[in-house]
């Protein structure tokens, strides 16, 4: 059934892991006959968490789209999963709802993965509701963790719907309708008699009216003359404050025992704004000029692609926020990025896995596209007449790289195109192909996520793969200078070979390799230079330590003597070579290794700890800068080779809130006591390929 846009709400479900989220979905969902059987995460059969791995990690791995019916409006449910490793699926839903409602746990309080939710939520300029999960867990404290959030996230926070505890059981007080309910334990809702109020709930009251008058100069007025609000105007304050920023809704309950569940629904529906509402954006037009996007059925089409699977037996399915304009079969669509049409598959709404087909998906709704085959995660689709580009998302960058190494023999072809396809539906994934260290390089957000992406490889792919530690692309040098002879003779029948070079071999930083000739009086040909420049350039990417590439090299070829039979262009290459090996470890070989400019954005606590963190791995500590939220960027250079497990690590101490990007910088001299065990690898691996080239 499609909905006018002022009757469609998009809800992101957000929160840390564990806070309840896709429990508070599968009772939303049951609630209001979405689905006749109420699931469990902990059974691996919830309408959200469908993915195989899913149901075997009990969590949820990537974002899913379940929408719910209830008053007349249709509430697009977006749950998308609490651990850090799998952000993808936060960044990739936000551009698609107008509201996040943030899971906290009664019992745990507000926690990292709900302040960072948040942080984005407002960094994105959407409405903002959190839900006090868990209620009836041993030790939870609803008012406790409501002052927390007063002490965190400051005086926009307003109570809507709070527990009250009494000799009978617990109760739920909607603080706007003045309406008390008690639930059975399957969730059936029955008015009792409001309490009277306590000191506790008459604050709590206050503080709402507070919030509430300051949406509206009326209001306003109303407040300081002591007139008591209608249900009506405190429903329109809040939402109106709720849509502004100003006004954080609080509501709770107990999903697993449906409780209060329908006062959440009925919260969402009130006081969170609808599509008509917000949904609209800001694109550019093929000149870069901002074009304001209403959301209205009639404008022309102006749709976004906030998330694709790829299923090798479904095919591509794309995930779409319409905009503006309505999307059919029909519809004429054009792809800015690529500057093509895109071809129109089948339509349908999702529910988790489930696909309900659909003629048509209007302004402010969420659908999905099949089989669309150009279109990825953030791309815009717009009428041919009105091209306009929505903004891209940006994605947290993979921090935690790791060597594939292919169980089976032949897969390494499959390897790529399997990844190819993974990538596509998670835009945090990377890899590439180092041709130095001859190896497939695989990129996550953390150990879990690559091993995430290891099992679908094999289940969705047929291609087992291993993990290991990626070698190093360490370089070598020189420090002194030092003058050699190289010396080719060869006599065969017919003409021989003769080539003979002098050649003076420095330290430079000018570049990788220069190459220089100061020959006087014709010793060696002119038409012979470009020969011995070629044999030292193939020469310089094989160091005689560990055999890894030399820099920072300057050759310069003095001296030698021709054949005027003999002599020939391979000749002065081989002449060149003989040249390099002799003088090379004359003249003091050094190994370098890559250094990288580390960013680490942290709390200010854990500063300290990120410092010597870095002096532990041999870094240096450059300085440090304010970031946004009260965070602090350390800014330090440290070497590459000791960087390999600083994502674990910074994840551990600052508790999932630091961050950090690290860029290749340079190369430096490795330490000399460092040099034995990076050629012994070295030599074990040159041993390894020539086995595996034989």
């Amino acid at each position: 059934m499609n909905y006018a846009n002022d009757r469609i709400r998009t809800v992101l479900l957000a929160g840390h892991a564990g806070a309840g989220k896709t429990t508070l979905a599968e009772a939303l969902l049951y609630l209001t006959k979405g689905t006749d059987r109420l699931g469990r995460v902990e059974d691996g059969n919830t309408v959200c968490d469908y993915d195989p791995d899913e149901a075997k990690r009990h969590a949820s791995l990537s974002s899913a789209v379940a929408p719910v019916e209830f008053d007349g409006v249709k509430i697009n449910l977006i749950d998308t999963p609490g651990l850090f490793d799998f952000e993808a699926g936060l960044y990739e839903g936000i551009r698609a709802a107008e509201s996040v409602l943030i899971a906290v746990s009664a019992r745990s309080g507000l926690s990292v993965g709900a302040q960072k939710a948040y942080q984005l939520a407002v960094k994105n300029e959407k409405a903002r509701m959190f839900y006090v999960s868990k209620v009836d867990a041993e030790n939870a404290d609803f008012y406790k963790v409501f002052e927390e959030l007063k002490t965190e996230i400051g005086p926009s926070v307003c109570p809507v719907v709070v527990p009250i505890e009494q000799a009978g059981g617990r109760i739920y007080l909607n603080l706007i309708t003045k309406k008390a309910y008690s639930y059975a334990g399957d969730g059936t809702a029955r008015e009792v008699p409001v309490p009277s109020y306590g000191h506790r709930t008459e604050g709590l009251i206050a503080a709402m009216r507070e919030a509430v008058a300051e949406t509206d100069e009326a209001l306003m007025e109303k407040f300081f003359e002591g007139e008591p609000f209608t249900e009506e105007e405190m429903i329109e304050g809040i939402r109106m404050g709720t849509r502004a920023g100003t006004i954080t809704p609080v509501v709770c309950g107990a999903s697993t025992s449906m409780a209060a569940t329908d006062q959440v629904l009925w919260a969402m529906r009130k006081l969170l704004p609808s599509a008509a509402r917000a949904a609209g954006e800001i694109g550019t037009d093929r000149d870069g000029n901002p074009v304001e996007i209403a959301c209205d059925p009639d404008a022309p089409l102006c749709a976004y692609v906030f998330k694709t699977v790829a299923d090798p037996f479904v095919g591509k399915m794309s995930y779409v926020k319409v905009i503006s304009g309505k999307l059919t079969t029909d519809t004429p669509a054009f792809n800015p990025r690529t500057g093509e049409p895109e071809r129109l598959g089948k339509l349908a709404f999702a529910k988790g896995k489930k696909l309900i087909d659909t003629d048509c998906i209007s302004a402010g709704d969420v659908g999905v596209l099949t089989k669309l085959p150009n279109a990825k995660t953030g791309d815009t689709l717009c009428a041919p007449g009105r091209v306009v580009t929505l903004e891209q998302p940006s994605f947290p960058v993979p921090t935690l790289s790791m060597a594939i190494k292919v169980k089976n023999k032949g897969d390494e072809s499959k390897v790529s195109g399997a990844l190819q396809r993974l990538m596509e539906e998670d835009p945090t994934i990377g890899y590439r192909v180092d041709t130095e260290t001859v190896q497939q390089i695989l990129s996550g957000m953390g150990e879990q996520h690559l091993d995430v992406v290891c099992s679908k490889l094999k289940n969705k792919f047929g291609v087992e793969i291993a993990l290991a530690k990626p070698r190093i692309a360490y370089r070598e040098s020189i420090r002194k200078k030092f003058k050699a002879q190289g010396r080719h003779k060869k006599q065969t029948g017919g003409h021989g070979q003769f080539g003979d070079v002098w050649i003076e071999f420095e330290p430079t930083s000018d570049g990788d390799f220069v190459f220089e000739e100061k020959v006087f009086g014709g010793s060696v040909p002119k038409n012979f230079f470009p020969a011995v420049e070629k044999g030292l350039q193939e020469a310089v990417q094989h160091g005689v330590l560990a055999g890894y590439p030399v820099v920072g090299l300057k050759a310069t070829l003095l001296d030698g003597s021709y054949h005027p039979v003999d002599s020939s262009e391979m000749a002065f290459k081989m002449a060149a070579k003989i040249a390099y090996k002799a003088a090379l470890p004359q003249a003091g070989p050094v190994l370098l290794e890559p250094i990288g400019m580390l960013k680490a954005t942290v709390p200010n606590d854990a500063t300290g700890d990120i410092m010597g963190e870095v002096t532990k791995r041999r870094g240096r500590v450059l300085g440090m800068n304010p970031a946004e939220n009260g965070m602090q960027t350390v800014e330090a250079e440290v070497p590459v080779s000791e960087m390999h497990d600083f994502t674990t690590y910074l994840r551990q101490t600052t508790q999932g809130r630091g961050s950090f990007v690290f860029e290749f910088a340079r190369y430096e001299a490795l330490p000399s006591q460092l040099e034995g065990k990076v050629i012994e690898d070295a030599k074990k691996f040159m041993d390894i390929k020539s086995d595996d080239e034989v």
